[in-house]
């Protein structure tokens, strides 16, 4: 059993040393430009079935991502829209067109959660405009000599029955758009993006004169495809962890006996130096053991104070994260004292974070300074 727990012993003790000196990593967001290629489908929206206005769809964009949340594409997309026509007789019918335009891309993700190099998933939110180019709009100019053909319908509204709307050649339209997309992470720089976005559009697009109460024409794409980043996404900063090095056990120099007549009563004093290893904020080891023996002589002498000063290294980290570190130091020390039965009011602590460096080497500036007397 002793064996088992000296061995239990020794292994937690390499490990937590092991963990203490691992290097740190800091990763920062790097803006780069980006590609994307997508295909996928197309819906018109129109009165005819569902599956009857379905058809192929594709996308290309290039982009800048300038932040974690905000970026911009120039896209361009298209191949096929459709048109119904519901009276007599019915029919479907097709043309082409392409888009081209600029989108604005917001990550809801990064913007609600804060930006992680490795999520899986980042949800956006796209918002932008673009001009449509539509044409080979024959099949619907063939629609309409089969409707003139055939006996003009009454209709009590005064809807002609026709395309009135009916145009040929080439037609430009301004084209406002919104979706969202997904981003499923599958390196620093790959992605795979599902979107979905509407687009609205002149009530001209599909040749068709709308509703009273619809003023617009719709059609809405489903897109999937790859991101590729065409520079680094992660800065990563690898700083080496420090080798912690054992300092120099402090060697009381004793002290002359002053003879005299009458003996003199000096009061006793102790000073005692606790090192630590970086980001370390509680006394191990060695360090411990010098703990232990101010505690014996804070107890040994009870008319004794002690003052508990505790620093950090200006060569790591910051002034803010070393003030913090300093301050934790000293409150432990303090905390450690109080729970062995050393009353408080003996005790006064203060932290310098890395305001005053009390030893040339950097490392040994990790170090709380306790004077007692």
């Amino acid at each position: 059993m002793k064996k088992f727990m000296f061995l239990a012993a020794m292994l937690f003790a390499a490990f937590t040393t092991a963990s203490a000196q691992e290097d740190q990593v800091i990763e920062e967001f790097q803006p780069h430009w980006f590609l994307q290629l997508q295909g996928g489908g197309a819906y018109t929206l129109g009165e005819a079935k569902f599956k009857d206005l379905l058809s192929p769809a594709a996308q290309i964009a290039v982009g800048y991502q300038f932040n974690p949340v905000l970026g911009l594409r120039l896209q361009g997309s298209g191949w096929e829209s459709k048109g119904g026509w519901v009276s007599h007789p019915k029919a479907d019918y097709k043309w082409n067109y392409a888009s081209a335009g600029l989108d604005l891309k917001v990550s809801l993700t990064n913007l609600i959660g804060g930006w992680k190099p490795k999520r899986f998933l980042n949800v956006g939110l796209i918002l932008g405009g673009a001009a449509n180019i539509a044409w080979n709009n024959d099949e619907a100019w063939d629609v309409q000599k089969v409707i003139a053909s055939m006996p003009p319908v009454f209709d009590p509204d005064g809807y002609t029955h026709e395309l009135e709307y009916l145009w040929d050649g080439t037609k430009v339209r301004p084209v406002g758009r919104a979706g969202l997309d997904f981003d499923f992470r599958c390196s620093d720089r790959v992605a795979i993006t599902l979107e979905g976005n509407a687009n609205v559009l002149s009530d001209k697009y599909n040749s068709k004169k709308a509703e009273k109460k619809m003023k617009a024409d719709w059609y809405f794409n489903a897109l999937l495809g790859v991101k590729i980043a065409l520079g680094p996404t992660v800065k990563r900063t690898i700083i080496p962890a420090p080798v912690i090095e054992e300092p120099a056990p402090v060697v009381e120099e004793p002290k002359p006996v002053v003879k005299k007549p009458e003996p003199v009563v000096q009061k006793p004093e102790m000073r005692t130096e606790i090192f630590y290893a970086i980001r370390e904020t509680v006394a191990v080891g060695a360090e411990k053991a010098k703990l232990d023996n101010l505690i014996a002589f804070l107890k040994a002498n009870t008319d004794t104070k002690v003052n508990v000063t505790s620093y950090a290294d200006a060569g790591t980290g910051n002034p803010r994260i070393n003030q913090m570190y300093a301050a934790k130091r000293a409150e432990n020390v303090k905390k450690a004292l109080i729970e062995a039965g050393i009353a408080e009011s003996r005790i006064t602590v203060d932290s310098k974070g890395d305001t005053v460096q009390p030893f040339a080497e950097n490392d040994k500036n990790r170090v709380s300074i306790a004077i007692a007397k």
